[in-house]
């Protein structure tokens, strides 16, 4: 005799398995650890200070003085 089978759950149960494929390809593409943010972040910052040293008219100073 065949095995009685509820299609709900099996849909649920299928609707979850994509869902946490979906889930772990995000952490892959997406995750980072906190180290490499915060690294990311100060070379970012860096990067912007030194950029804005080699301006030659500040923009927080006033052109008309």
């Amino acid at each position: 005799m065949a095995e009685i089978i509820n299609l709900r759950q099996v849909r649920k149960a299928k609707v979850r398995a994509e869902a946490d494929a979906r889930a772990e390809s995000n952490r892959i593409a997406f995750g980072q650890p906190k180290k490499a943010k915060t690294l990311q972040q100060r070379r970012k910052a860096l990067e912007t200070e030194r950029h804005e040293g080699h301006r030659l008219d500040r923009p927080d100073s006033d052109p008309a003085e």
